[in-house]
């Protein structure tokens, strides 16, 4: 019994385990495609697309087409990476590097939605000091000469396969875990094996008292996400002699839009990610490899292609960029103000529109959330949505139109948010009721105001 206690204290963060979940299979009414069909296209073909994207950069400069026509299987078999020691120590220490700054930078705490069991979520919020402690770490390791950021795009290809071992590994610890440690009662099991370690089982897992998702999302991902492209563009400095107005404009923005994610870390506890998807191969792996992967693609093209752009275009993507990125921010903070102050604010200089929505929580307690409907929520369910999508674009704009590989982050986003959407007002739909219909009534559009 001891020797469980503490099992139980290090895998769910307290004495006593909570009941494994039993299968739900009742709740479950997914179809053959959903259960099985899709997840395991998803499970089976993202993890090899990620290395292919990856060597149509490295190795066919960025054309599909050449490595369309040149490429066969003898090539593909040379050229594909290995895992590798060195890959392994570089991963290891970055996830201790940002566990230890979770842990020990002081940050206030902050408390996240109610789930639906009744549980409050807890996280620290000192994501500021971790990004600046970080980056200037490396930058100031780099300037004494003690490591070259380039060598992580020498071998970004042996990363990101070391990463898809790494995170296929700890994706199948995390179904053992929420099979037989779950951290909270919010966990749900289907009894469809494959669906639910595609979708996961727990929805706010902690290991050793930290929140999981806080960890490898925000630090060990977005984090991360950051470095790789200044490695990258280091990559480019270090190589031609020169960092490239192109690579510095795409570069530039990706790195300020991250700085505003951690300056409003707290509101993203607020998001579908951390609210509703659990925390399995869909999200886990999905951080650990497509996000370093994809969302760093325009920037894998450019360390190689350093391209000139006329000042006038650098500054108009530059000024499309920065006025979306505060677009996004704005918006965020037009919908925390509001529910933070009850309604007893401003929204664009005028007192705010809201609807009431009430729901209840598993344990049959009655909630309540303040709906804006006015402001940037006035234009369209998600019209944060739109200046995410025109980010996107202004980090590959830099790349020019000869290559269609730099625009793959581009259109993923725009299919993954579409679909986010279409979710996520089918589950308010079911959570508020009459007060959600009344909100569609009155924004009438999901995105786009007048077309979706």
């Amino acid at each position: 019994m001891a020797i469980r206690a503490v099992v139980s204290r290090i895998l769910t963060g307290q004495d006593a385990a909570v009941r494994p979940p039993v299968p739900t299979r009742t709740a479950f009414e997914g179809s053959f495609e959903r259960r099985w069909l899709a997840p395991a296209l998803l499970i089976f073909a993202t993890p090899p697309l990620v290395v292919l994207l990856w060597m149509i950069c490295a190795h066919y400069d960025g054309s599909i087409v050449r490595f369309v026509s040149l490429a066969d299987a003898a090539s593909i078999a040379r050229l594909f990476p290995r895992p590798s020691w060195w890959a392994l120590g570089v991963i290891a220490s970055w996830l201790g590097l940002q566990g230890l700054l979770l842990a020990v930078l002081p940050g206030r705490t902050h408390f996240g939605p109610v789930t639906p069991t009744g549980r409050q979520p807890r996280y620290k919020l000192n994501g500021i000091a971790a990004w600046v402690v970080t980056h200037g770490g490396l930058a100031a390791a780099w300037g004494a000469e003690l490591w070259s950021p380039a060598v992580v795009y020498r071998e970004f290809g042996s990363i990101l396969m070391t990463l898809n071992v790494v995170a296929l590994a700890f994706c199948g610890f995390l179904y053992w875990k929420g099979r037989r440690y779950p951290s909270t009662n919010d966990a749900v099991y289907t009894g469809h094996a494959l669906f639910d370690f595609f979708q996961g089982i727990e929805l706010h897992p902690t290991l050793f008292g930290i929140n999981l998702k806080q960890l490898i999302i925000c630090r060990v991902s977005m984090m991360g996400w950051s470095v790789l492209l200044v490695c990258f563009a280091a990559y480019q400095y270090e190589t031609y002699g020169t960092l490239s107005n192109s690579m510095l404009v795409s570069t530039g923005l990706v790195v300020a839009y991250l700085f505003k994610f951690f300056v409003w870390e707290g509101g993203y506890f607020n998001s579908l990610d951390i609210m509703h998807d659990r925390f399995g191969y869909y999200l886990c792996w999905g951080v650990l490899v497509w996000v370093p992967s994809v969302y760093t693609i325009f920037g894998q093209y450019l360390a190689n292609h350093p391209r000139s752009l006329h000042p006038a275009w650098a500054a108009a993507i530059a000024g499309v960029g920065l006025v979306a990125l505060w677009m996004n921010y704005a918006a965020d903070a037009q919908r925390q103000r509001v529910r933070a102050t009850g309604g007893d604010t401003t929204v664009w200089g005028r007192p705010p529109r809201t609807l009431l929505g009430r729901y209840r929580t598993n344990d049959g307690e009655e909630r309540e959330n303040l709906l804006l409907v006015s402001g940037y929520w006035g234009l369209a369910r998600h019209f944060h949505y739109v200046s995410e999508l025109l980010l996107a674009l202004c980090w590959a704009l830099p790349a020019g139109g000869a290559n269609f590989v730099p625009y793959f982050y581009f259109v993923f986003l725009s299919v993954l948010l579409f679909d986010r959407a279409g979710r996520d007002d089918a589950r308010c739909a079911a959570k508020y009721g009459a007060t959600w219909e009344e909100y569609r009534r009155l924004v009438p559009y999901k995105i786009v105001p007048g077309l979706y």
